[in-house]
């Protein structure tokens, strides 16, 4: 097992556009939190407004739910995500077109999930599929930038450098395997898999898509 903790790749620009959607991230999920613990039925009251629930769809849900997250270790892990990858994935694309893209790879991701899971009846929250297409698009456009991590080997951490093609491929992999592995089976909670799938997928998509255009950076 491993996770990721910095890279080697510096930004060009301030990515203004990434601190601002973890800041944003933060926010919700500190009322979220705050009426969870004041009171619980609200707060679940709360996650069924603005969560997207696929069995019944709502437009706004889906940008509404790339706000909430499930749990202090939801929002930390996509949070640190979104820092490592978020930065040169905005300079490269520039502040504007970032938004778009960050967005679009939300929506990719929402509209996946509730294709492979129509009638499943549980809220969709958290902003994984958006930063799984981050993740994309920096394994498309940085492949050989070197990511510092940690490796668990029992009882045992170290750390090392491995490129990014192979750390975000391998990551992607294991979403992969872990939503195949679903298919057919009751979902009674847990990850989102083919939200992170279809997140990569689209950030890959854009990518290349961007390499052709060749958008200015605003």
């Amino acid at each position: 097992m491993f996770f990721p903790y910095r890279d080697d790749n510096p930004h060009i620009l301030v990515p203004y556009v990434t601190y601002g959607i973890i800041a944003i991230n933060i926010f919700v999920f500190c009322i979220q939190m705050g009426m969870e613990f004041s009171d619980p039925i609200k707060g679940n009251a709360f996650i069924n407004s603005f969560g997207l629930v696929p069995a019944d769809f709502g437009i706004m849900n889906i940008f509404t739910s790339m706000f909430l997250h499930g749990g202090i270790a939801h929002i930390v892990g996509n949070m640190w995500f979104l820092w490592i990858f978020g930065d040169n994935v905005e300079s490269a694309l520039g502040h504007a077109r970032f938004i778009g893209f960050y967005l679009f790879c939300g929506i990719a991701a929402a509209l996946l999930q509730v294709i492979m899971d129509p009638a499943s009846a549980i809220p969709m929250v958290g902003a994984s599929g958006a930063i799984a297409g981050v993740l994309g698009a920096y394994m498309i456009r940085y492949p050989k930038a070197k990511v510092h991590v940690f490796v668990f080997i029992f009882i045992f951490i170290t750390t090392i450098q491995i490129p990014a093609f192979y750390v975000l491929g391998f990551w992607f992999l294991m979403q992969l395997t872990s939503g195949l592995g679903t298919l057919g089976l009751d979902s009674t909670g847990g990850v989102a898999w083919f939200a992170h799938i279809g997140g990569f997928i689209a950030g890959i998509g854009f990518e290349r898509v961007s390499r052709f255009i060749k958008f200015e950076k605003v």
